[in-house]
């Protein structure tokens, strides 16, 4: 990783956890989740909504202009995140900063409502094309922001959070910005990507009390569960004064795949993003790594196989939060980043209260934070305690 510092200046979250950092890290230290049982498409199905908190801001928003209440949830929960963000980092609207927001799927629900309409109707509206292009979310919030700075909307499903990040470290290691919003957005708690997730064959069933099994390599079953949520954080380059997180290394890869949706057993491309993201750093050094851990038998497997390759016998505390807010695919990254930072703020590590015996830091100085999507492609950031040197 190139030599200039750059720091994570200020973070913010929406999710089945809530809108304010205090009531996130509360629900991190309950032993409970938030997925519920809910009614979409006239099938019942395990999920991850907002709550109502949380929709009543949504709400508001939507209605401050005649423009906001014609945007997909995804771009909702952007503006959101993304104001709340900016304002923590104190950078003015109207200034130069970049943007980039990606999500796996976009304006899903608008999308699959306008799509109803055009089969019933055979013709759709003005706002249609505008209101569903992955490109929006980005626009809208540079937009909102007024920002002088590049935008940047990108899909790499469910490590597209943190690609997001990947491209805000380089703009400003190439020294064209010295600042960067990055974040991720999704909406997808939808007939149609519900109904894809279960013909995968990966969907939970399970009536237990923890519908999500993400990390226990013992489960029989695949429990995935699809979550909503967005994250946005501010970049900046060498600002420790303001720093929550450092960036200690980056690393990316994607793998030759067998089949387009699952990794090799031993996740070569995990292996290659971390091996990456800790560059000449001894392993013994991370403290916690949170998993991607999507709750799926093979592909929380694989992860671990990749962990213990790399790793060996220097093995760091491990973690996830898909069991308690599910997987918000695009945005989930992001979610994964606050919570290794709220970890170090807090030095506490939160664990998955159905698996024992894992191990608990005296001390969480540095994090490793994994995503993957499907095709392969995985991304490792290593974040560092800002008073760690």
């Amino acid at each position: 990783m190139d030599s200039r510092e750059i720091s994570i200046t200020a973070i913010n979250s929406i999710s089945a956890m809530g809108n304010s950092p205090g009531m996130i890290w509360e629900a991190y230290q309950s032993p409970d989740h938030f997925l519920q049982k809910q009614e979409v498409g006239g099938k019942s199905y395990w999920v991850a909504s907002m709550g109502e908190g949380t929709e009543k801001e949504l709400v508001r928003l939507s209605e401050e202009n005649d423009h906001y209440g014609h945007l997909d949830r995804s771009v909702l929960f952007a503006l959101d995140v993304a104001r709340k963000a900016v304002e923590q980092a104190g950078w003015e609207k109207g200034s130069y900063f970049g943007v980039n927001f990606g999500s796996s799927r976009g304006a899903t629900g608008l999308f699959e409502r306008y799509h109803q309409d055009f089969l019933h109707q055979n013709t759709t509206v003005t706002r249609a094309s505008p209101n569903t292009t992955l490109g929006n979310i980005s626009s809208w919030v540079a937009h909102d922001l007024q920002t002088r700075g590049p935008e940047i909307s990108h899909s790499i499903t469910c490590s597209t959070a943190l690609h997001a990040l990947l491209n805000g470290v380089a703009w400003i290691n190439s020294g064209m910005t010295d600042q960067f919003l990055i974040g991720g957005s999704e909406a997808a708690v939808t007939p149609f990507t519900l109904a894809q997730m279960q013909a995968l064959k990966i969907y939970a069933g399970g009536e237990g009390p923890y519908p999500c099994r993400a990390l226990d390599l013992d489960k029989k079953l695949n429990s995935m569960v699809i979550g909503e949520g967005a994250g946005a954080l501010c970049l900046e380059k060498a600002n420790r004064k303001k720093a929550l997180a450092v960036i200690a290394g980056i690393g990316y890869a994607t793998e030759p795949l067998a089949h387009s949706v699952s990794l090799s057993a031993n996740a070569l491309c995990f292996q290659r993003s971390m091996t990456m993201a800790l560059g000449a750093m001894d392993p013994g050094e991370v403290d916690v790594i949170v998993m991607h851990a999507p709750g799926t038998l093979k592909g929380d497997r694989a992860e671990h196989n990749a962990i213990r390759k790399v790793f060996g016998s220097h093995q760091a505390a491990l973690t996830t939060n898909k069991w308690k807010i599910g997987h918000t695919f695009g945005a989930s990254g992001m979610l994964s980043i606050e919570m290794a930072i709220m970890m170090m703020q807090q030095q506490q590590h939160i664990t998955v209260p159905y698996l024992k015996n894992l191990d608990h830091p005296k001390k969480i100085k540095k994090v490793l934070v994994n995503a993957v999507g499907f095709g392969g492609n995985a991304v490792s950031v290593l974040l560092r305690h800002p008073e760690n040197d």
